[in-house]
């Protein structure tokens, strides 16, 4: 049985463990709140030019010519995933969820003959998935967005991106990220950025053909798209970045609630061991005291 002094210690330091959970549960809860905010601000923007581009995309007649980032090079051998996690750990399942994914789809595709490179966005993807996939490493950064996230962050990794795939260093290039849904509900998420993908709209029985929506382009539709598609990359990237840093905020959140709570339950177990400890002790004591004094 652990002595007295050995659970006063525990006792002390399952406390001052709480406070530290505690407070870094209020600190998630703050960042929470504008994180959630920017990333439901981002999404109709987002969404309406990923529509909108993915229209033109549909729109394309095969065989005329068209930007690359707009329809691809033609292959499909070599995929780029974009492994977006966090630099710092006490999330929860925030991380792993994504990496178990990553690790999913990579074996997928390797089962089916493709190539598979990975481009890391935060430390804890890397750490996780190096010793196994660490050959496949194409790039990796860190700290991204850690004072605050803004939109030049993402837009470093659309013009390393587009250099790459300029490069042929890869053919599709996938972002993999957690969508936010609540403080306890992230759900992993797969969106393809390079080429973009046809916008499939929700099959409906169709009694007429449907129109096409025709396209004026000015200056010209070389100079826009040039300007655009570079452009829509970084706006999805930083909805994606968004939408991670809140779903990490939650995640920390929750875990750390659950980190407080057990602490609590932990330091009522360990009190309840002291007293019936130190009751031991004392009974002990006194029954040492009566059978000497009976004895003299």
């Amino acid at each position: 049985m652990p002595s007295l002094k050995l659970l006063k210690n525990r006792i002390k330091s399952v406390k001052s463990t709480q406070k530290i959970t505690k407070a870094m549960k209020m600190v998630a809860a703050a960042k929470l709140r504008r994180a959630r905010e920017a990333a439901e601000a981002a999404r109709p923007y987002a969404e309406a030019m990923a529509k909108m581009i993915g229209g033109l995309r549909a729109g394309v007649v095969p065989g005329t010519p068209a930007p690359k980032l707009l329809i691809g090079n033609g292959r499909e051998q070599v995929h780029l995933l974009v492994v977006a996690t966090s630099d710092r750990g006490l999330c929860g399942a925030f991380n792993s969820s994504i990496v178990r994914a990553v690790r999913r789809r990579v074996r997928e595709l390797l089962a089916e003959g493709k190539q598979v490179k990975l481009f890391f966005i935060g430390r804890k993807g890397y750490e996780q998935l190096h010793t196994e996939f660490g050959r496949l490493t194409l790039s990796r950064r860190t700290e991204v967005g850690r004072r605050k996230l803004a939109y030049a962050d993402a837009e470093g990794v659309a013009a390393e991106l587009v250099a790459l795939f300029e490069e042929e260093e890869f053919d599709v290039a996938t972002i993999v990220y957690n969508r936010f849904k609540s403080a306890i509900s992230q759900v992993v998420t797969w969106q393809q950025l390079i080429p973009l993908a046809v916008v499939k709209e929700i099959e409906m029985p169709v009694t007429r053909p449907l129109p096409v929506i025709p396209y004026t382009y000015e200056p010209s539709e070389e100079d826009i798209l040039q300007e655009l598609l570079p452009k829509n990359i970084g706006v999805q990237v930083y909805k994606a970045l968004l939408e991670n840093a809140a779903s990490e905020q939650g995640a920390r959140m929750t875990a750390m609630d659950n980190a407080t709570r057990n602490a609590g339950e932990m330091i009522k177990k360990l009190t309840l061991q002291y007293n019936r400890s130190r009751q031991a002790a004392i009974t002990k004591e006194l029954i040492e005291i009566i059978s000497g004094a009976e004895a003299v």
